[in-house]
């Protein structure tokens, strides 16, 4: 069953994921003459799908705007994601909500409303929900072409519960992005600071960003060397931040990319600067702009 307020081009939608309502926004028009994709994008800690769409300045809109994709801004259980972390401890985890049934059943509400390709869809997530994205492109990867995480790395083995028997690997391109100077998760790993762990509600240990990419590279079976070049500076973006770009690609394996923001906090670099307890964001990138160019999310053939 569904529900619909019209926003514009958004509208505010709602399913019911085995007898509980959620909700998500979804940007695009309803009716395309164009094959597109779909973007689900998943908050941070603490937010919803709208105020993660005011954070990031409605860079991701882009892509909805442009006819190439479908952008769904989904909203978590009481402003959290139930991740894989073992010692997260926010309601959405301990209460088990079923978050996979509820990106499942967005991807089908969209794909029967929207008429998305379904071979084409990517999970985008901040934070907690980059944490979910790593449960999701694990659990369930036949949903996803592919996978962007911003200012998240990898729980530590004995820190990430997937159900049993461990669904099988599938390899997909995945892009990350996480500043060295992150105070919430750190960019070398380890465990969270005394101060994120009572704000956030979770712990345990957690990979480094370094690892997280090699983590995944070794996933997607690519044994070559990783190449790494900086980000030129764009006009007018801060000198404080740089940015450094580490491909790890091999011929018929899809690519892992790491974006490296230099002195860069808690953020999502774009147009759009966090609040400054988070840090510095980079602003020689648009992670938006980024995405889209790493999944080659452009407007593509008509119908027919």
């Amino acid at each position: 069953m569904t529900a619909e307020e019209e926003w514009g081009t958004n509208m505010r939608r709602t399913i019911d994921v085995g007898g509980t309502v959620r909700t998500y926004t979804v940007v695009g028009e309803q009716n395309s003459p164009q094959h597109r994709d779909l973007v689900l994008i998943f908050h941070g800690s603490k937010q919803n799908g709208d105020t993660h769409r005011r954070f990031t300045g409605r860079a991701f809109d882009a892509m909805a705007g442009s006819g190439a994709a479908v952008v769904a801004y989904l909203d978590g259980y009481k402003g959290n994601w139930n991740d894989a972390r073992k010692e997260s401890s926010f309601p959405a985890r301990l209460e088990n909500v079923d978050d996979v049934g509820f990106a499942a059943g967005v991807i089908n509400d969209l794909e029967a409303s929207y008429g998305i390709d379904r071979e084409r869809v990517f999970a985008l997530g901040y934070s907690n929900g980059g944490q979910m994205v790593f449960r999701l492109i694990h659990e369930r990867p036949d949903l996803f072409a592919g996978a962007a995480v911003f200012s998240a790395t990898m729980p530590a083995p004995e820190n990430f519960q997937l159900p049993f028997p461990v669904p099988q690997t599938v390899a997909m391109p995945l892009l990350l992005i996480h500043g060295t100077k992150d105070r919430v998760v750190p960019y070398r790993g380890g465990t969270m600071s005394g101060w994120a762990r009572r704000m956030f509600k979770v712990g345990g240990v957690t990979r480094s960003m370094p690892a997280t990419a090699e983590y995944f590279a070794r996933r997607n079976q690519i044994t070559s060397d990783p190449v790494v070049n900086r980000v030129p500076k764009a006009a007018g973006a801060s000198s404080t931040t740089w940015i450094e770009q580490t491909d790890y690609r091999q011929a018929d394996h899809p690519a892992v990319r790491l974006f490296t923001v230099h002195n860069g906090g808690h953020t999502i670099p774009g147009p759009a600067k966090a609040p400054f307890i988070l840090g510095k964001t980079g602003q020689d990138i648009s992670a938006a702009a980024a995405t889209a160019a790493f999944f080659d999310i452009a407007p593509r053939r008509v119908r027919v």
